[in-house]
């Protein structure tokens, strides 16, 4: 019994020494996440559903994080506007823009303009650190979005000639675009331990959607309390939320936004096996070709020898 918290800290330190393991985990709470969007849409406001996330994972992590707060506060008071800037924009902004948009569009707009992660973060990283994707980078986000195309389309390419664009499609290209700039900036995460960057950052951001929930309020938007909804909550707050931006921090501080943006296209990829196994859909040979797509361009693009960007190092 002496020798378990040895064994739980070395595993511990092992699992997340494994950043491919970790993007790959984000992608899979990401892709539950949207799903559930979806799902609830019309049923739990956007601005209610991203508040109750991201308080809901504050109050999980305080209770960890108080110690390590403690001991960072100094650094977390020297860096309030780089924090604020990351809770801004990859928690307060693109979670409520992503839950407003996915009340307008349907799953399949959703899953395409996800997959625009990668380019979007290579986009962002040339332009705020010259830091330009490599050939094998770019390659791999070309064949991993065939594969996506295949997918979502079900083997029938020329589908996407068909598809149709709203105000919601619009919102979540936005948010993309929000996200894409927050993961690219991760590489200015202040010098602290995790718990004290993920618990701040998640604080702020559900500080700086409380006007936004008063107004949404004021305008009629309501939360009805049953079964579903509880459920909804518990797996927000905990998966895509604090296990996901956790994972995905410590990825992209392991091998940098560019090698990490590929892993975005790997929610597709999981939101069909999700449909396969609990909406009843048959496995078919597009789901074959376009898993095998995703999963070589995802591996092209992670083998880029490039090095990650030195960003502070994990204490």
């Amino acid at each position: 019994m002496v020798a378990m918290p040895a064994v739980l800290r070395e595993f511990g330190r092992r699992f997340f020494d494994r950043p491919y393991l970790l993007l790959t985990l984000t992608s899979l709470f990401w892709a539950g996440n949207l799903v559930l969007g979806r799902l609830v849409a019309g049923h739990v406001p956007p601005v209610a559903l991203a508040f109750v996330r991201w308080s809901g994972s504050f109050v999980l992590l305080i209770g960890f994080a108080i110690p390590h707060l403690k001991r960072d506060w100094p650094a977390i008071r020297g860096s309030l506007g780089r924090l604020s800037i990351l809770a801004l924009t990859g928690v307060g902004l693109y979670n409520t823009m992503a839950y407003w948009g996915l009340q307008y569009t349907e799953a399949l707009n959703a899953l395409l303009i996800q997959s625009t992660g990668p380019l979007l973060i290579g986009v962002w990283s040339a332009v705020l650190f010259r830091d330009m994707m490599t050939k094998a980078q770019f390659a791999g986000v070309l064949v991993s979005l065939c594969g996506v195309a295949v997918i979502v389309t079900r083997g029938d390419v020329a589908a996407l000639g068909h598809i149709r664009f709203n105000a919601g499609d619009v919102c979540i290209l936005a948010a993309m675009v929000v996200y894409a700039l927050y993961s690219a900036m991760l590489r200015l995460k202040p010098a602290m331990h995790w718990l004290s960057f993920l618990t701040a950052t998640v604080g702020l951001g559900a500080l700086f959607l409380l006007p936004a929930l008063a107004v949404e309020i004021a305008l009629g938007g309501r939360i009805s309390f049953d079964g579903a909804t509880l459920a909804a909550a518990a797996y927000v707050a905990v998966f895509p939320s604090t296990l996901a931006y956790l994972f995905f921090i410590r990825g992209v501080e392991l091998i940098g936004a560019n090698r990490a943006g590929p892993f975005f296209h790997l929610m597709p990829l999981f939101g069909a096996v999700l449909a396969i196994l609990l909406l009843g859909e048959r496995p078919q040979l597009f789901h074959a070709v376009g898993f095998a797509l995703v999963l070589a361009g995802v591996a092209v693009a992670a083998r880029s020898r490039r090095p990650a960007p030195a960003i502070a190092p994990e204490p």
